[in-house]
């Protein structure tokens, strides 16, 4: 895209400033993620065997800001017992699929990651066979419930169905594959998982119609990508480029009318907030160790968290998820960044 070499002489590289994992992947040349990578909406290969979804975008957006170069990415697909191991080992940089933030993952003495901010605001469901006659959780009573283990969702099922004194029998799979097979075979009653993926998995069942979601919420679940703890480099880049985002969304700057607001930020020295944002003053970027120009790049690249939601899992996807709670505080949501400054 011209506008990205266009750019890139705009700053330094901020060499030198992230240490750690950060100054490894410079060296390296590319960005390691991992993702599920069979959840539309969110993880998945299109139809020419591109990665896309939300989470593919937060580790494009990372290359960008790093490379100038959304495209160098290294994928690796992870299962939910996998993931954190393989964050841990260093296998990947970050991961980057659909993970529940939870104090136990977030403390040093639980799994001690590192998360970023939350990029989708969800909530677990139960899906069910639209002619079992099933409406509520207690229509559950004595029946078999499909899920992922080693999953925040098997907890929360345990949890609310003891809450509601609901006898019923968990039936635990390794992978989402194996879950959601086993469902469509009949062998669960149901399945649960968050509400966003039952809607993103009810896609590419054969008869989509067929199968509905209950009204109950049985949990918070803020998704967000991850990092290794302590090691402040990393995290603090994959941080702002996602707050970049939902700034840049927040500021009505989106990837079709970068141009006109850079240069018109360029040309009007009084406009501090912007030009600070858009790195044409100040050192936001080289205190990252990223470029002075790493937010340009980011939404040049994969646009404002708006653009980002709609063509992924809103209006411009098979999901046509609303918003919600994913708008921004201006509009009633909880997408909000800290300043730029």
């Amino acid at each position: 895209m011209g506008l990205t070499l266009a750019l890139a002489g705009c700053g330094g590289s901020g060499e030198g400033v992230g240490g750690g994992r950060l100054d490894a992947i410079k060296a390296r040349g590319s960005l390691t993620c991992g993702v599920d990578g069979k959840l539309p909406g969110f993880s998945y290969q299109d139809n020419s065997g591109k990665y896309v979804g939300i989470d593919v975008d937060v580790c494009r957006a990372l290359a960008a800001a790093l490379f100038n170069d959304p495209n160098k990415v290294e994928y690796r697909e992870l299962t939910s017992s996998e993931r954190f191991t393989a964050l841990a080992s260093g296998e990947v940089d970050v991961l980057s699929r659909n993970t529940t933030r939870t104090l136990s993952r977030d403390a040093k003495g639980g799994n001690g990651l590192e998360f970023a901010p939350t990029i989708f605001f969800d909530g677990q469901g139960v899906m069910v066979p639209l002619a079992s006659g099933i409406t509520n959780l207690k229509d559950l009573a004595g029946k078999t419930i499909c899920v992922e283990n080693g999953t925040t969702t098997e907890l929360n099922l345990a949890d609310r169905f003891r809450e509601l004194g609901v006898p019923y029998t968990p039936v635990k799979y390794q992978t989402g594959d194996q879950t959601y097979g086993a469902y469509l075979q009949g062998r669960c009653a149901a399945v649960t998982s968050d509400r966003s993926q039952l809607a993103a998995k009810k896609t590419s069942f054969p008869d989509p119609a067929a199968h509905t979601l209950l009204p109950d919420v049985l949990s918070k679940e803020p998704l967000g990508p991850v990092t290794v703890n302590n090691d402040s480099g990393l995290s603090d880049a994959l941080r702002w480029v996602i707050f970049a985002t939902m700034q840049a969304e927040e500021s009505g700057i989106d990837s079709n009318n970068l141009k006109q607001r850079l240069a018109f930020a360029k040309a009007n020295p009084n406009q501090a907030d912007l030009r600070r944002f858009l790195g044409v003053e100040g050192d936001l970027g080289e205190q990252l160790g990223l470029s002075a120009d790493f937010v340009p790049r980011v939404i040049a690249s994969v646009g404002n968290y708006g653009e980002i939601y709609e063509r992924n899992v809103g209006k411009a996807s098979r999901l046509k998820l609303e918003r919600g709670l994913n708008n921004s505080y201006k509009n009633g949501g909880l997408i909000y960044s800290p300043p730029f400054r």
